[in-house]
């Protein structure tokens, strides 16, 4: 008889006979770390071990360890759910401890300098943005770092979606306008609860509806919005019909064409694509309003540099750009309201 491969110990190297393992045991952590950088790198580091098991014999076991230590890691990178599972363990609270900001974490930890800092909050104000929207899109950082740190200041856990992957079960249940509008997908389920990831916390009403939906308490998970964009297109395509809220998990639907190169969709499903809800062309006005009005605003700020000199700027051309950048907007939105 051949004896069961006990993949914690051969694979993992911990010695610990008794079963099951809690999170900590499983990631080899000390019990209650609470150095989220080094809960993550001990995950990341046993996820590349088991997965070399992925294509072999055993490649049912590897995928159901890939699960626990991602479980695992989900669980002890989320400050809510850390706090109740180390409670359920015995430990004592000592207060809660003062999270650091996000600009604080970006500083600490050499991400960006102060220069840089007041570079994104300057363009942040500018245009009405997120000091993290800003990071993002002026590339000051690198987007998985940003997306790091933002996630250990909200106190929620960060994935690569390459890693966990997308539960495609449980896709149909996700309403298409809600996961193109909210950038969001489910990536694992349990008993208790559903994970859904986004670059985004999901708001209050979002949440509920897909705990509706699911029956289970919904939980975000934080990626990097490129990382989910493609994602989104690929299991939500623009002709995808609203599931009911009483509906079970199916079989995934056929994947659409695959996007050129380009980026681009493919002509077929441009030409064959249903109008856009009304969240959805509320969310473009919004998006076109910004760009339109970011555009030109810095358009007239460079013109004023170059033709001025570097000392020749003043209030009044701020001034005027902003009203240059609020007339482009409108026409902008006009245009889009018109379709």
């Amino acid at each position: 008889m051949t004896k069961e491969l006990d993949v914690y110990r051969e694979w993992l190297g911990i010695k610990e006979t008794a079963r099951p393992l809690d999170h900590y045991q499983i990631l080899r952590l000390k019990r209650f770390e609470d150095d989220t950088n080094k809960i993550r790198d001990h995950y990341q580091k046993m996820n590349e071990h088991v997965r070399k098991f992925a294509l072999g014999e055993h490649a049912v076991r590897s995928q159901e360890l890939l699960n626990e230590l991602a479980k695992a890691m989900l669980c002890l990178t989320d400050q809510q759910r850390k706090r109740e599972y180390d409670a359920a363990m015995g430990r004592k609270t000592e207060g809660d401890v003062r999270r650091r900001t996000f600009e604080e974490i970006l500083l600490s930890n050499k991400v960006l300098d102060q220069t840089q800092l007041d570079k994104a909050r300057n363009f942040a104000k500018a245009i009405g943005l997120d000091v993290r929207d800003a990071v993002l899109q002026q590339k000051l950082a690198k987007p998985d770092v940003v997306m790091l740190a933002y996630a250990e200041a909200i106190g929620l856990p960060y994935i690569e979606l390459a890693d966990i992957g997308v539960a495609i079960d449980l896709v149909p249940i996700v309403p298409p306008p809600t996961a193109r509008q909210h950038s969001c997908l489910p990536v694992m389920a349990d008993e208790q609860q559903v994970l859904i990831a986004s670059p985004n916390p999901l708001v209050p009403d979002v949440e509920e509806d897909l705990r509706l939906r699911f029956g289970k308490v919904v939980r975000t998970v934080l990626c990097t919005p490129a990382s989910i964009n493609d994602l989104v297109y690929k299991y939500y395509p623009r002709d995808a019909v609203a599931a009911a809220p009483t509906a079970k998990p199916q079989a995934a639907a056929p994947e659409p064409a695959p996007a050129s190169e380009s980026g681009a969709e493919p002509k077929s499903a441009k030409k064959d694509a249903a109008p856009l809800s009304p969240e959805e062309k509320q969310k473009l006005i919004k998006n076109t309003a910004i760009i339109s009005f970011n555009v030109s605003f810095m358009a007239w700020i460079i013109f004023r540099l170059v033709t001025g000199g570097m000392g020749a700027l003043g209030v009044m051309d701020i001034v005027i750009a902003a009203v240059i950048g609020g007339i482009v907007a409108g026409i902008g939105v006009g245009v889009v309201m018109k379709k």
